[in-house]
């Protein structure tokens, strides 16, 4: 590590106070500081000290510091009193820490001067020190060499076409190391022969693919990858050095910039498959729903690298919402690495491709960078490459962002940055090299901002002189990368020329044979084993929706997973609360038989583990539970260590994973469907703290979970569990909104259910992993019946039956039946209670546990019994929320007269006050069962 890498941004007065504690007592110091100021008084011994006690230098005249973090003359950090060789170390830290403001890495713009106070005066330093010798030369690698040796190789490191930001890694190793590449190798780099071919060779088919889709489709939207073409070379570069260090697979997730460039150049899609879709001629299975536009489908492939091993490539399917499929991509690669891996995160990179203003204005960046070292979302490390055009849409970088990068997000977790220009596609190259090392090294996040431009409008029938008419002005006039870096190789030498000739004829040739339509032949793709479970799973049709698969279990089972969920291990040491709560577990599992909602729920993901699927639950709080109901996870009172009893169960030949999630819904909701998404026999939950937060990830609810398997035919079996229910607790903790999940249902799309017993939670979770096809599940899950005394199911409601879609009133005599009470979730039990207490026989109630897909044949058949009966859909949410205008939609034509009971119309879920909250539910509960 740099032992001076805390001088140049020093604060001064704090510095002079130091070597005061320095010179009274040397190890009371940082050691750091004091190998400083031992340096510097070894300074003072060999050069002497002048007049004034400072060490002695040059006669040059003194002149007040131009930069004001150099101190007054006479003090530690006057720049005009240290030794030359302390001013010329801290010059080269200065340029590690800042030379990143100078590097030319923008190709159509100049440079702002960000104030990099790189200068030679600002060290006390001038042109007569330019032919002496430091030792300072060692720092960089070019041994003891002169100060004007030293300048030039900081230039060439520091501010030629890359600009490297990586002074802020708190971790002295990663630091080291991070230095060391940049400053050996970037001065050194210069990639052989073959390597030249190739990156021209990926310049040529990207420039290719655009000519060819202009000229065929002038017009058309295709969001071009002109001015970035660079891109090609960089993901290239990248999946062949991932290969080379045993990297088996990337899955990329990017926006439509480029995307179909990407696929014909990167992924192997045919020229063909791409054509079919512009045309129009590509035959969609619309029977297995709506599709969607050509730069948003997903792909993969397996491609040949230059290592002779193939790379498998995954593309994710993405909405028009920028960034939302980053956290997909991670929860897809996390199931991966967990499961076709084994826990090996070098073996599958995920690559996130950025647009400038994309990386700098959404926050789901933010939330899925802090999630990159927390354990339940760790992947080992991601490598974000930003195609940085300078505008987002119509809007300037000035407008879109605050800070000086747009990548500055990447400082939080320490992850370096290298900034390079598209124009140089050499760099380009090194960058990818250089980022997949550091991913493979130390498994953590990096960043490549990659400088170029947009040569079109957002689309190409936009016209962006409107908004950046000097800028286009540029662009317009400005050639090609392939162009550059063809020019660039003619005019380096003999070699490189007859290189640059010889494939300017194969692009010409690549190009006629394109708009020819010369036949490719796609690449094959061999599914893993693991891949293979998709394979067996179909796609659901609506006669399963008319009654659900045998769910039970046998009382072996139950017993392991009691065993399991009732022994507490020697020498753990619970709080009193939780050995009361595991006495009651024993006492349900073992004498009452009788078991409440928490007990019901472990016993299913046991049951799973013991049938070898994997069972993963993340959410706020969820290893406790919210409502401190789960307790998946105790720990002890003493030590703090966790013990997860479920992890402990014996004969289990699945995995158990429970994670308390970090304080965001959006990225983890998307992490969440990415891990259902990727492994079919994982049961996935994600559990809001409260139900209503969730509308804090609702693009991903909108775009990935109820739309994507219409849109991608991609099935995801994630459960969402929104606790929900009116207790008082006023508008932000009483409403997981379901009318906005029933607005999105159709074609049986997803599941929607508000369930009251604990066996019937029990056979859903099961049914989510039993069933044929997978299908998300939103549950509006309890928050009182966690604990009321009525919700619990006896043992054999658990050794047999299924899910129950509807719960019919055994409790009345049909004949006696003026009204039918339709409703769903724990108002029931209030009803139950009033009608109980108030002795009312001339009222049913049918529970609807299961809202999408309405079971309505369940529903007419139940009705049966009751002949004339009136009928009333009861809710307790206002009337424009909750199932009310659901249920009216879809039965309207059979039960014409169907009433409603429901709180008023309201913009707001729910009072604020418990009183009012209180009589509203009176009120409600009276008008449902007193008949006038």
């Amino acid at each position: 590590m740099d032992k001076y890498s805390y001088i140049s941004n020093a604060h001064v007065a704090y510095i002079d106070e130091l070597y005061d504690s320095y010179k009274k007592n040397p190890d009371a110091i940082d050691p750091s500081w004091k190998a400083f100021f031992d340096g510097f008084d070894f300074a003072i011994t060999k050069y002497g000290e002048d007049e004034e006690g400072g060490a002695e230098v040059s006669s040059m005249t003194s002149k007040t510091a131009v930069n004001g973090n150099l101190a007054t003359k006479g003090s530690i950090m006057d720049m005009e009193e240290l030794p030359k060789e302390i001013k010329v170390r801290a010059f080269i830290h200065a340029y590690r820490s800042r030379g990143h403001l100078r590097s030319k890495t923008n190709p159509v713009r100049e440079r702002r001067d960000r104030r990099a106070l790189l200068d030679l005066d600002d060290f006390g330093l001038d042109t007569s020190d330019l032919d002496k010798e430091f030792q300072a030369g060692n720092e960089i690698g070019i041994g003891n060499a002169k100060l004007s040796k030293i300048i030039e190789s900081l230039k060439t490191i520091y501010e030629g076409s890359m600009g490297f930001e990586y002074m802020y890694i708190r971790d002295p190793e990663i630091l080291d190391w991070f230095r060391l590449k940049i400053e050996k190798e970037a001065l050194e780099f210069n990639p052989p022969i073959e390597e030249k071919k190739r990156i021209l060779a990926k310049l040529n088919e990207a420039v290719v693919f655009e000519n060819f889709l202009h000229t065929k489709y002038l017009g058309q939207k295709r969001f071009s990858l002109e001015g970035g073409e660079s891109t090609i070379p960089f993901l290239d570069a990248m999946i062949n050095k991932g290969a080379e260090m045993g990297v088996e697979e990337v899955m990329i997730g990017m926006a439509h910039r480029g995307r179909l460039n990407v696929l014909a150049n990167i992924m192997g899609k045919t020229y063909e498959q791409i054509f079919s879709e512009f045309e129009g001629t590509a035959k969609p299975d619309l029977t297995m729903g709506d599709g969607d536009v050509k730069y948003h489908m997903g792909f993969s492939s397996e491609v040949p690298t230059t290592s002779d091993k193939l790379m498998i490539l995954k593309l994710a399917p993405n909405p028009s919402h920028l960034e939302a499929v980053n956290p997909v991509v991670e929860g897809f690669v996390r199931a991966k690495i967990d499961h076709q891996y084994n826990g090996d995160a070098d073996k599958m990179i995920p690559v996130l491709i950025h647009g400038d203003a994309a990386v700098a204005g959404q926050g789901i960046v933010y939330e899925v960078t802090q999630m990159s070292g927390l354990k339940g979302y760790y992947t080992g490390g991601t490598i974000h490459f930003v195609i940085n055009n300078q505008v987002g849409f119509t809007t300037d970088f000035d407008d879109a962002r605050s800070s000086i990068y747009c990548t500055d997000v990447a400082k939080i977790i320490d992850a370096p940055v290298i900034h390079v220009n598209g124009d140089d596609p050499e760099a380009v190259v090194f960058a990818a090299r250089l980022a997949v090392e550091f991913r493979q090294k130390y498994n953590r996040d990096i960043f490549v901002d990659m400088v170029c431009y947009r040569r079109h409008g957002h689309n190409e029938s936009d016209e962006p002189k409107f908004t950046q008419p000097e800028l286009y002005n540029v662009i317009s006039k400005h050639p090609n990368p392939r162009e550059i870096y063809n020019k660039k190789l003619l005019e380096k030498g003999a070699v490189d020329a007859q290189l640059a000739k010889q494939m300017d004829q194969e692009f010409r040739q690549l190009l006629q044979d394109r708009l020819n339509m010369v036949k490719e032949k796609p690449l094959p793709y061999t599914y893993s084993a693991f891949e293979k479970a998709w394979s067996e799973l179909r796609r659901a049709t609506a006669a399963d929706f008319e009654a659900s698969p045998a769910t039970g279990i046998s009382e072996e089972a139950i017993k392991k997973v009691a065993d399991a969920l009732t022994v507490i291990p020697k020498g753990f040491k619970p709080i009193k609360q939780i050995e009361a709560q595991v006495k009651q577990r024993k006492e349900m599992f073992f004498k009452t038989k009788s078991l409440n909602w928490a007990a019901a729920e472990l016993l299913a993901y046991g049951s799973l583990l013991l049938e070898g699927k994997t069972v993963r639950i993340t959410g706020q709080d969820c290893q406790r539970g919210t409502f401190s109901h789960r307790h998946a996870v105790i720990h002890d009172a003493v030590t703090n260590k966790p013990y997860n009893s479920l992890k402990e169960l014996k004969d289990s030949r699945g995995k158990f994973y429970i994670y308390n999630s970090l304080l965001s819904e959006y990225a983890v909701l998307g992490f969440e469907y990415g891990y259902a998404m990727a492994n079919p026999n994982a049961l996935t939950i994600w559990e809001a703290q409260f139900g209503d937060f969730a509308n804090g990830a609702q693009t991903m609810i909108d775009q990935f979970i109820t739309s994507g398997e219409s849109k991608w035919q991609k099935m995801n079996g994630l459960v969402m569990l929104l606790p929900h229910g009116y207790e008082g607790q006023g508008p932000e903790h009483s409403n997981a909104r379901p009318e906005r999940f029933l607005q999105l249902a159709a074609e049986n799309n997803v599941v929607v259910a508000n369930i009251t017993e604990p066996s019937n939670f029990f056979h859903m979770l099961r049914r989510q992993m039993t069933w044929e096809f997978r299908k998300p599940c939103i549950v509006m899950s309890p928050k009182s019946l966690l604990r009321h005394p009525k919700v619990f199911s006896p043992m054999e409601e658990f050794t047999s039956g299924r899910f129950k879609e509807t719960i019919l009133d055994t409790t009345v005599d049909p004949k006696q039946v003026r009204r039918v009470v339709l409703c769903s979730g724990k108002i029931y039990y209030e009803l139950d209670e009033l009608r109980e207490k108030e002795k009312i026989k001339n009222v049913a109630i049918i529970r609807v546990e299961q809202l999408h897909p309405l079971p309505k044949n369940q529903i007419m058949e139940a009705l049966k019994a009751f002949g004339d009966a009136e009928i009333y859909w009861v809710q307790e949410e206002p009337e424009n929320m909750g199932y009310w205008a659901y249920m009216v939609r879809n039965l309207f034509r059979d039960l014409p007269s169907m009433n409603v009971v429901a709180r008023k119309a309201s913009a707001s879920p729910a009072t604020g006050f418990n009183k009012v909250h209180q009589e509203e539910q009176r009120q409600i509960l009276e008008k449902a069962l007193y008949i006038p």
